[in-house]
């Protein structure tokens, strides 16, 4: 199944994306929570229930009727991988990780397909990088490897963008990664059922239609089992969480000379099976908001 998250009439809620249109679970499943979160917490009985009213496809809308939000607006935690793929960690001049290497992404940086990316005032040093992201389905902890995939809902795409002057400023990146926008995920969750070995998945971004990165999850140095396991000895993982699994070679940095974002960049993304994430750059607007 397809699980996105969706705004019409000025209302969000939840739905199965089938063919060109999308099942409103509110009205076909009244019953079931509306925001994806809820969904998840609900546990097997609410993704069987949703699996039923996806083979008799009712209470339909058109894909273009509605606007799509990443599949978790509000993570409780977004975390991230670094040096994750082997030509990333060259092209980065570093050598590959004893460990992973883990750092927050703020759940304010999330944002969803279609939606502004903002190049910020404060830098000009703005890049992407596509990632194979995975949403955690149920609460877990000491999760052994090979018990990892039954605790993922499913999978989206990801674009972990990056403010590179403020990430190298500091050894835990969290600033230089959670710039508001800077979490683009979607179109939408794709259950894992429905993926099968996450780690046989082309993977691809362009920007302004210039391929820049390509190459496929095989690569992962941890794999997404691997690093289930390895978090969950640490801390509880909750439904809903999301997880950016690393990015390959071919970021902006690494381009010689380095190539950043620029305002009027439009950066699409590919994963197999997962279908296309497109954003674009626009300059940041400054103004002061301190909400009562």
């Amino acid at each position: 199944m397809k699980l996105a998250t969706f705004i019409h009439h000025d209302v969000q809620r939840i739905g199965i994306v089938v063919h060109d249109g999308l099942i409103d679970l509110s009205a076909a499943a009244p019953e079931l929570p509306r925001d994806m979160i809820g969904f998840l917490e609900a546990g097997d009985a609410a993704m069987a229930r949703a699996r039923a009213i996806s083979k008799k496809p009712d209470h339909l809308l058109a894909l273009d009727a509605v606007a799509l939000q990443a599949p978790v607006p509000r993570p409780g935690k977004v975390l991230g991988i670094g040096l994750n793929y082997a030509d990333h960690v060259a092209e980065s001049g570093r050598t590959p990780p004893e460990h992973q290497i883990w750092f927050n992404k703020q759940r304010e940086s999330i944002t969803g397909p279609g939606a502004e990316i903002v190049l910020p005032s404060v830098s000009p040093m703005l890049d992407y990088e596509v990632e194979l992201c995975f949403i955690i389905g149920k609460s877990c902890r000491h999760v052994p490897k090979d018990r990892a995939h039954e605790v993922i809902a499913g999978f989206c795409i990801g674009n972990d963008v990056t403010v590179r002057d403020w990430q190298l400023r500091t050894p835990t990146m969290t600033i230089g990664k959670s710039f508001d926008t800077h979490g683009p995920l979607g179109p939408w969750l794709v259950t894992s059922d429905e993926v099968g070995d996450p780690h046989a998945l082309d993977l691809k971004c362009w920007v302004n239609g210039e391929l820049r990165q390509s190459s496929n999850t095989r690569h992962l140095i941890y794999d997404c089992y691997d690093q289930v396991s390895h978090l969950t000895q640490a801390f509880t993982l909750s439904p809903g969480d999301v997880i950016f699994s690393g990015t390959p070679g071919g970021v902006g940095m690494a381009q010689k000379p380095p190539r950043f974002l620029k305002t009027g960049d439009s950066v699409r993304l590919e994963i197999d099976k997962l279908g296309r994430l497109e954003n674009c750059v626009a300059a940041e607007t400054l103004e002061v908001r301190i909400d009562d």
